[in-house]
């Protein structure tokens, strides 16, 4: 930044100071950040758009079927070349990413994070990858959010807000629905449902979907409107596709994460590549719907277009035919999250969003199918109103994130007619899901670390402090064979503290020795030569873990052994010590800090 920017900056510093409450300029903020965040979907969108539309230009079109196969590869090894050689930083995934960012960095995100998504992900997507923009918009207008809230020298509680802002901005312009993003928001990142926080979260809401209208117009992403109304008597229907939609969620998140897994250990890129650009090309040349985000499955599904819906592949001929059609729906189920996790499995940038809700409006469209054929119902039920519910089922379980799913689909169909269904549907999809697996895609992984910010204020602010600045390190180190004559002059005399930890050669911890374990003795000079170190020294009431020990852990840790001191070891090496005076000191300042 010049100097002349800077001194400009300060004076809009001293000037908002005077004019300006802290409520009133985050709420200004929040303005500005709707508003960047809806100009990154439109980009985003926009850019991936171009790149399909080149892709589908009259030279290849006549040889699309053949491309299918390849498009993906190319794709995913541009993305690649671009994060090893352009940016020379990892991108990441856009809003597990984000969250580690709030949990463990205090809301900082680098600049670079400001335009990697924006280029990486339609790159990604634009060539066939099968995954979503969801997840890359939000990530890149986080991390808008956080760095115009470091140039404003905003504490931590404020950049988190401003990054929620940032989320519920991209999300309303991309779908054009302000308060399922709102709630997005609240659901995903943790945030407080407060008035303070609330309106900065209104207002980008309604800036991002003014951007989004300014440019697309009142073009929707799925331009759908209910036919059909909620009957009563299909209450059971609803609620079976919850159970239906937790087994999928369920099998979304085990065949995800297994083959993340698998890949990772992989560990040349260009093998990976090879292997994922391969598996998921020969995935999209046999079943095309699965070739990019799949908006235009949905939409066709909606619309009972099979022919459309299902793409050109072998099958075509047999579309008249239902267990045909059943069968494909089935596979679009399976195999699209084989084929999204491919694509990240590969180098691939974007997000599972999409694929959420492609395989759930698959689901529900085959779940509503088979219903309707078996004749066991008096009237049929409407296939296009279990397409919509089966979206919001498969987001509450995979995503965890139930009122997002309400709402979405409720805003999507303009009224709320279907609002009973979605909560039905919503409700036990999440409920069954949580029991089995309790976190959402994007915080299994945090979760696992003790790295996850959840709405408990107590886990939140646990979560949120730093074990390694807590870490005293003013003790004097005694060893096993010292005399107590010894211990007296190099420990006791040298140090203020009244606890000595024991080491060996190594530095890996043996005990601990207290000044009132010694202080019976430390007077006899006649035992300064017989006693050792190794005959007086304790155990510790327990061991810190640096490396494994979380917050929670610790706090358990202090409260069970009523010690005011514990040691801190390192792969069994001796760090220091933290006091619970310290650490209760830590946990009231970082709670006044996340509550500002």
């Amino acid at each position: 930044m010049s100097k002349f920017s800077k001194s400009l900056l300060h004076r809009f510093l001293n000037w908002k100071t005077k004019h300006l409450t802290h409520q009133q300029f985050l709420m200004l903020l929040s303005a500005i950040i709707g508003f960047v965040a809806g100009l990154g979907a439109v980009a985003i969108k926009n850019l991936t758009h171009f790149i399909q539309t080149l892709l589908e230009g009259e030279f290849i079109a006549n040889y699309h079927d053949a491309f299918y196969f390849i498009f993906p590869m190319i794709g995913l090894a541009l993305t690649i070349v671009i994060i090893r050689f352009v940016f020379r930083k990892n991108v990441g995934h856009g809003i597990p990413t984000t969250l580690h960012a709030i949990s463990q960095k205090k809301g900082i995100m680098t600049r670079f994070q400001m335009y990697a998504s924006l280029i990486t992900a339609p790159i990604t997507v634009g060539f066939g990858g099968s995954v979503g923009l969801e997840g890359p918009t939000v990530a890149t207008g986080a991390s808008l959010g956080s760095n115009i809230s470091r140039m404003f020298l905003l504490n931590q509680a404020s950049r988190t807000l401003l990054i929620g802002c940032a989320a519920a901005g991209a999300m309303s312009s991309i779908f054009k629905a302000p308060i399922a993003a709102i709630i997005f928001a609240i659901e995903v990142f943790s945030l407080d449902l407060t008035l303070a926080s609330l309106l900065p979260l209104l207002i980008a809401s309604v800036s991002a979907i003014l951007t989004s209208y300014f440019f697309f117009g009142s073009q929707l992403i799925l331009p759908f409107e209910l036919q059909d109304k909620f009957i009563i008597s299909e209450v059971p229907y609803y609620i079976l596709l919850g159970i239906l939609a937790s087994l999928v969620s369920i099998y979304f998140t085990k065949i995800y994460f297994s083959i993340h897994n698998i890949f990772g250990k992989v560990k040349s890129p260009l093998l990976r590549l090879l292997l994922c650009g391969a598996g998921l090309g020969i995935l999209i040349y046999f079943i095309p719907p699965l070739y990019g985000e799949g908006y235009s499955v949905i939409n066709n599904l909606l619309q009972e277009n099979y022919l459309e819906a299902l793409g050109a592949n072998f099958f075509n001929a047999y579309l008249e035919n239902f267990w045909v059609v059943i069968i494909l729906l089935i596979g679009l189920v399976v195999f699209k999250i084989i084929a999204s996790s491919l694509t990240f499995a590969a180098g691939g940038v974007g997000g599972i969003f999409a694929p959420v809700l492609f395989m759930g409006s698959a689901m529900g469209h085959c779940f509503a199918l088979v219903l309707n054929h078996l004749n066991i119902l008096k009237n049929p039920i409407s296939v296009s109103n279990f397409t919509l519910v089966g979206m919001a089922g498969l987001m509450a379980g995979v995503l965890h994130a139930p009122l997002t799913a309400i709402f979405l689909i409720a805003e999507l169909t303009h009224g709320y007619e279907l609002f009973v269904p979605l909560m039905i549907t919503a409700a036990i999809s999440f409920i069954i899901t949580s029991q089995f697996q309790p976190h959402s895609v994007y915080t299994m992984e945090l979760a696992a670390k003790g790295e996850l910010l959840t709405h408990n204020k107590d886990q939140m602010v646990l979560t949120l402090m730093n074990i390694n600045r807590l870490i005293e390190r003013n003790f004097i180190s005694l060893r096993p064979e010292m005399t107590l004559g010894e211990v007296i002059k190099e420990g006791v005399v040298r140090s203020s503290r009244n606890i000595f930890p024991v080491v060996d050669e190594n530095g890996t911890l043996l005990g601990i020795i207290l000044l009132d374990d010694i202080r019976p003795i430390m007077f006899d000079q006649k035992l300064y030569d017989e006693v050792t170190v190794s005959e007086i020294m304790q155990r510790a009431p327990e061991i810190i873990d640096i490396r494994n020990d979380r917050m929670k852990e610790i706090m358990r840790k202090f409260q069970d052994s009523n010690a005011w001191n514990l040691p801190v070891v390192k792969d069994d090496v001796y760090q220091g010590f933290i006091s619970k005076s310290k650490l209760l000191t830590a946990y009231r300042k970082k709670l006044i800090e996340a509550t500002v």
